[in-house]
């Protein structure tokens, strides 16, 4: 564990620094020392090398260290089992050198590729060819791992690096949600004579229930207000519970800016998936060729010519879709019929209904 201070130089704070350090240094190992040597001093050498199978050698050392260090509960901690000697890398300086000119030139290239690419380097110098693992070692000690990211030209014509995003929320694996607690939302992309548009697609993996709405532009501001739109009716069925809802979207700019702010907002949970795994949002990608194949396909016309009366007509199918259609993954039942059969606390949310009615254009 290291610790860094930053108010060295004011007066106190070295003693400060000291008792804080020490107490964050009792572990559960240095209690159990100190309770031993509690046990010698009440019960004797004899009961006490028997009861916790120590050796007398060491319980006379323990003691010792705990004497000098004027009773400090500290001195009992464990100390280092590291090595006085460890062996330090014997590769060359110019082969670390080579392998960083080659991450460059093959950006993040791996380990493996790294050896064969070094070998003839190695052999043209006479020197000994490192193994992928000594490699990969090299690659990890060094400050920067050694990885390279693209750049981009900003509007002002400014060089800046592409910041790699690692903070985001991933699905967790295994995940197991009840019925409308996890909803997984995508896009489909429909172009025709250079006009684009988007069909936000939403769906609970449980009970398969969907919604979808065409928008415009697969900007976040289009995006997100169609989201609100589609999950008002959804929250206010629990208008009086507190109501744990998540998202779970691919990594697109739609679903970032004004999508990720109402989700902040409202204090939804906002799952990614990693990028190029459409396997995480398996459920989406399928309901997403579903309406392709058995509505989008036969309304495309109005797509882009009128989006309202394309709504019109995909609100009518995903009725049928929900409550009429049978399911393969439901046993042939439609995803209301399951829920009614199989989850008994939906009953009463079909007894709350509001109208929502809502234009994106």
């Amino acid at each position: 564990m290291q610790i860094r201070y930053t108010l060295l130089g004011v007066k106190g704070y070295k003693r400060l620094e000291r008792i804080y350090y020490n107490s964050l240094m009792i572990s559960e190992e240095v209690k159990k020392r100190k309770k031993i040597l509690e046990f010698w001093e009440k019960y004797g050498l004899e009961a006490t090398t028997e009861a916790f199978g120590v050796s007398r050698r060491t319980l006379f050392r323990w003691k010792k260290a705990y004497k000098e260090a004027n009773k400090d509960i500290t001195a009992l901690n464990p100390k280092s089992r590291k090595p006085k000697r460890v062996r330090e890398s014997k590769v060359s300086l110019e082969i670390v050198r080579q392998i960083r000119k080659l991450r460059q030139e093959y950006p993040n290239i791996g380990k493996a590729k790294l050896y064969h690419l070094l070998k003839p380097f190695c052999e043209a110098k006479g020197l000994k060819t490192p193994s992928e693992s000594t490699i990969g070692r090299i690659i990890a000690k060094a400050p920067d791992k050694m990885r390279h990211f693209p750049y981009r030209i900003d509007a002002k014509g400014r060089v800046k690096p592409k910041k790699r995003t690692s903070n985001k929320n991933r699905k967790p694996k295994n995940l197991k949600t009840q019925p409308f607690q996890l909803w997984a939302v995508d896009t489909i992309q429909r172009v025709s004579n250079g006009i684009r548009r988007y069909i936000l697609t939403m769906i609970d993996p449980v009970s398969r229930v969907a919604f979808a709405v065409a928008i415009p532009s697969k900007r976040a501001k289009h995006t997100a207000f169609a989201l609100e739109a589609l999950i008002d009716g959804i929250t206010s069925i629990k208008n009086k519970q507190k109501y744990s809802l998540a998202i779970l979207s691919d990594n697109g700019s739609e679903f970032k800016k004004e999508f990720d702010a109402l989700l902040q907002q409202k204090n939804f949970i906002h799952y990614w998936t990693y990028p190029k795994s459409p396997k995480m949002n398996a459920h989406n990608e399928r309901f997403n060729r579903t309406i392709q194949e058995q509505f989008v396909d036969y309304y495309e016309d109005l797509l882009f010519t009128d989006l309202e009366e394309f709504n019109k007509h995909l609100a009518n199918w995903l009725i049928d879709y929900n409550t009429k259609i049978p399911h393969y993954s439901l046993n042939f039942k439609s995803p209301v019929k399951y829920l009614l059969e199989n989850h008994n606390e939906c009953h009463m949310y079909w007894t709350y209904t509001n109208y929502l009615q809502f234009k994106i254009f």
